[in-house]
């Protein structure tokens, strides 16, 4: 699956990173399939994932956790 960092937002307070969205679009070799939306960061997990491809990797590993998670769990 092909995935485009399409932007990322940082929030400050008082002077320092407070969190970070990384908005996100991608799509299958036969875009069959698309996805697209926001990943919330922390400061510290932004912190060393700057890179497109470390953003990149967040956003696969999110998203496939939020696939496969159970909806009826609590």
């Amino acid at each position: 699956m092909v995935i485009n960092i399409t932007s990322v937002n940082m929030r400050y307070a008082e002077g320092a990173l407070e969190s970070v969205q990384v908005h996100f679009n991608g799509h299958n070799e036969e875009r069959t399939i698309n996805i697209n939306g926001y990943i919330p960061l922390t400061a510290a997990q932004y912190s060393g994932n700057e890179s497109v491809a470390s953003l990149q990797g967040l956003v696969r590993q999110e998203v496939a956790n939020k696939i496969t998670q159970d909806p009826n769990a609590a």
